[in-house]
C-alpha cells in the first residue's frame, strides 16, 4: 500500500509541475512571440503558419490550438504502432494541455505586452518557452509536435532525437518567409529557437547536477549517520592515514545532488565545525538514488557475455 501510495505522489507531482511548464510555454508563445507575428519551431509554428494563411486567403484566422492539436492527434495515429502506447499515453495529456492553454491565452491579447520592443519580446518568449519546456521535460512531460515526428524518425534510422527536431523546426521557420516575406521575422525565428534550447537545456541539467564531498572528521561517524537520516543520502567510509600525524583517519564520500549541497553542509557544521570539506562537481552520477544508464550495449548483452567468455583464463 505504501509503494503504491508514493507511485501516485510522484505521478501527481509530475503531472503538476508538467501542467506548470506547459502554462508557462503557452504564455511566453501567446504574449511575447504570437504577437510578433514571428514563426517558432514545432506545432505552434506550423500552427501560426496555418492561422495567417488563413487569414490571408479565407478572411477568417484559422486558431494555432486547432491546427496544433489536429497535427498532434494526426502524428499521434500515425506514430503508435513504432513508438508504442506508453509514449502515446503520455504525450496526449501534454498535447491537450498546451493546445487549451494557447487556445485560451491567444485572444487575450491584442498586442505584445512590451509595446514597440521586438526584439525584447522574442528574448522574453523565447526565454519562458525553454523554461517551460525544460520544466516538462525533467517531469517526463512532453508537447508532442516534432518530438513526434523525431520519435518515429529515429525509430527506423540512425539520426538522433535532437537533429531530427532541429531539422523540422528549421524547415517550419524558414518557411515563413514565404508567406510573410519578412526577413527578419525568420531571424526572430531562430532566435527563438536558440532561447528554447540553451534555456531548457539549463533547466534539464541544473536538477541533474551533482557533487561529491570528501569529508575528514573525528567526528565521522556521527556526521554520516546524520547525513543517512536528515539529507536520505548515503556514504561511503574510507580508511586512510594522516601523512602528517602519522594517525589512522577515516574519510567519508558522499554524493548528492547540487540542490542539496547546503543540507550537506548544515549537517557537517552543526556537528564538526572545523571538520575538514573538499566539494567537487560530478559531470554525471548514475545508479541508485540518481539518473539510470540508457546507453544500450552495442551488439546486446549477449554478446557481452560471449566476449566476456572469450577473454577467460585458461585454468
Amino acid at each position: 500500500m505504501k509503494i503504491s501510495r508514493d507511485s501516485l505522489m510522484r505521478s501527481l507531482r509530475d503531472y503538476i509541475f508538467i501542467t506548470i511548464g506547459i502554462f508557462i510555454y503557452a504564455f511566453g508563445f501567446s504574449a511575447f512571440i504570437f504577437q510578433e507575428k514571428v514563426v517558432i519551431g514545432g506545432l505552434a509554428g506550423l500552427g501560426t503558419i496555418v492561422y495567417f494563411i488563413s487569414e490571408k486567403w479565407l478572411g477568417f484566422p484559422i486558431p494555432v490550438a486547432i491546427t496544433q492539436y489536429a497535427c498532434n492527434l494526426t502524428l499521434l495515429a500515425f506514430a503508435y504502432k513504432m513508438v508504442g502506447k506508453q509514449f502515446v499515453k503520455g504525450t496526449i495529456f501534454g498535447a491537450t494541455l498546451i493546445s487549451l492553454f494557447i487556445g485560451f491565452l491567444t485572444p487575450l491579447f491584442h498586442g505584445p505586452l512590451v509595446d514597440g520592443q521586438p526584439f525584447m519580446n522574442i528574448i522574453i518568449g523565447g526565454l519562458m518557452c525553454g523554461i517551460g519546456v525544460g520544466i516538462s521535460f525533467t517531469h517526463n512531460g512532453s508537447t508532442g509536435g516534432t518530438d513526434i515526428v523525431a520519435a518515429m524518425v529515429s525509430k527506423h534510422s540512425n539520426v538522433t532525437v535532437g537533429r531530427t527536431m532541429l531539422y523540422t523546426d528549421m524547415v517550419i521557420i524558414s518557411s515563413s518567409y514565404l508567406i510573410l516575406h519578412q526577413i527578419d521575422t525568420v531571424v526572430y525565428g531562430f532566435i527563438v529557437l536558440a532561447l528554447t534550447s540553451f534555456m531548457a537545456d539549463m533547466v534539464i541539467n541544473t536538477n541533474r547536477l551533482a557533487v561529491q564531498f570528501i569529508i575528514f572528521s573525528p567526528k565521522w561517524d556521527e556526521i554520516a549517520t546524520t547525513i543517512n537520516k536528515v539529507a536520505k543520502r548515503g556514504c561511503t567510509v574510507i580508511d586512510g592515514t594522516g601523512w602528517y600525524s602519522k594517525q589512522p583517519v577515516k574519510i567519508l564520500l558522499v554524493v548528492c545532488r547540487k540542490i542539496e549541497s547546503v543540507t550537506i553542509f548544515r549537517i557537517i557544521k552543526n556537528i564538526d565545525e572545523h571538520a575538514f570539506i573538499s566539494q567537487a562537481n560530478v559531470n554525471g552520477v548514475y545508479g541508485q538514488g540518481f539518473d539510470a544508464i540508457k546507453l544500450k550495449a552495442k551488439g546486446g548483452k549477449k554478446k557481452i557475455e560471449e566476449a566476456m567468455k572469450g577473454t577467460d583464463a585458461p585454468a
